[in-house]
């Protein structure tokens, strides 16, 4: 008697489910690019929780005495996760048709990087009790806040040196497409034409203060915000693809769905800054 199993079945039964690397899939996601990836987390009510030590001071003492006790604080920070979902429905001659499968999974892993940057820079923090999707960067409380750009970068120097004073090693600057181009626009004097950052013609890399600039739609507009990439840790889980044609069996249909479970959090906020930029006409 002949047994039935997945390898010798049809595909409506063993429907597939892949797993990617989100780093293979979505690396070009803010929270990859710019926090420190501590764990992955599976549901809505299990949380990270990352340790960390405020230090206590030390100091010199002569030889042979005792330089007392040292009483650092150990601390945690809590990091809550929120599943990102898109289920897109379609027939299965759709599904059949040559190059579909390829245009769906770009779409999906779009739509998914833009709802991750979105809550990952701008998520209104949760009504308690609740506790996901998890505050975006800019809504964490006790973050550096600096004074707007009006015509040149002074005031982004001193939020520089104000968060380094803090402990902080900024790695990137993030801003928004309009308050990047207003920044362009600087000029290097009242008098003069040229652009304070150059002509800026062949740039590969945007640069501001020997920072790398990344400029991101989702961030609100004309404003920035510095990260230290080591103050910020986040929970990344793996991006789940399935498809199945049960849902939509007497419909003849199939359905792709993809969930990303992701989550930060900001472990010394002051080490993280905001600022604005001047908006034209201002």
């Amino acid at each position: 008697m002949a047994m039935e199993t997945t390898t010798t079945s049809a595909a409506a039964w063993r429907p597939d489910t892949t797993t990617f690397a989100p780093g293979d899939v979505v690396p070009e996601a803010l929270i990859l690019r710019t926090s420190t990836v501590a764990g992955s987390i599976e549901g809505d009510q299990p949380s990270l929780h990352v340790a960390f030590v405020d230090d206590d001071d030390a100091d010199f003492v002569a030889e042979g005495a005792d330089p007392g006790d040292s009483d650092p604080t150990l601390a945690e920070v809590l990091v809550h996760t929120a599943k990102i979902s898109q289920i897109v429905p379609l027939s299965n001659e759709q599904w059949r048709q040559e190059g579909t499968a390829s245009q769906i999974a770009q779409s999906v892993s779009r739509a998914i990087v833009k709802r991750a940057d979105q809550a990952y820079l701008a998520q209104v923090a949760p009504t308690p009790p609740a506790v996901h999707p998890p505050a975006g960067l800019i809504h964490i409380d006790g973050l550096t806040e600096g004074n707007e750009l009006t015509g040149d970068l002074d005031a982004l120097i001193d939020l520089l040196a104000e968060l380094e004073s803090e402990g902080s090693t900024p790695s990137h600057i993030i801003v928004d497409p309009l308050g990047w181009a207003q920044i362009r626009k600087f000029k290097s004097g009242d008098a003069l034409n040229s652009s304070l950052l150059g002509a800026g013609t062949t740039d590969a890399v945007p640069m501001l203060l020997s920072l790398p600039v990344i400029v991101n739609r989702w961030a609100p507009a004309f404003s920035g915000i510095v990260v230290d990439r080591s103050a910020v840790v986040s929970a990344v889980g793996p991006v789940r693809v399935a498809t199945s044609e049960h849902a939509l069996f007497r419909n003849d249909g199939i359905l792709v769905r993809a969930n990303w479970r992701i989550g930060w959090n900001v472990v010394r906020p002051e080490r993280c800054g905001t600022f604005g930029i001047v908006q034209p006409g201002s």
